[in-house]
């Protein structure tokens, strides 16, 4: 084993199943198949770096941005789709506002914060690593493990 690998903490290895083969799970236990505009959908959802509406997810399709190329994918698969990724956990729905529905990725990804201003809706991801600390310490204090934890800040200029 190299040097450099042996000082490493066991701890910060984290083995990642690739976002693909959770989805295809969960897919065959739905009795689905894993389509080529599924597997667009996912690819566009992979590349947004922050919180995204389902709409800019289908302008982001349309575009040809994610190499969607020939497929013509419906607002319905979208939609549809969506709700399967929630469902297996490479999504979360983030509480923006009342009217519209916001996304970001959430598997495999270090938990952040958002800020979010009311007065103008702009999203802000915040790194917190100390509530991260707080939230990992609260549940090893109950002997649970953290499956992930969820933080929005609202605020306004008045």
């Amino acid at each position: 084993m190299p040097k450099a690998a042996a000082n490493v903490d066991d701890e910060a290895i984290r083995i990642i199943v690739p976002l693909c083969a959770v989805f295809r799970r969960k897919l065959r236990a739905e009795r689905l198949k894993y389509t080529p505009e599924r597997a667009k959908i996912l690819d566009a959802v992979i590349a947004f770096t922050g919180p995204f509406q389902a709409e800019q997810l289908i302008a982001r399709l349309r575009s040809g941005e994610v190499g969607a190329g020939d497929l013509r994918i419906s607002k319905a698969t979208v939609y549809r789709t969506i709700k399967l990724l929630a469902e297996a956990g490479i999504i979360q729905q983030v509480l923006v506002d009342a009217e519209h529905a916001h996304y970001q990725l959430a598997y495999g990804r270090t938990p952040t914060g958002l800020l979010i201003r009311t007065d103008t809706h702009e999203i802000t991801q915040l790194d917190l690593p100390d509530l991260a600390a707080t939230c990992e310490r609260a549940c090893r204090e109950r002997g649970l493990v953290p499956q992930g934890y969820r933080l929005v800040v609202y605020a306004s200029a008045d």
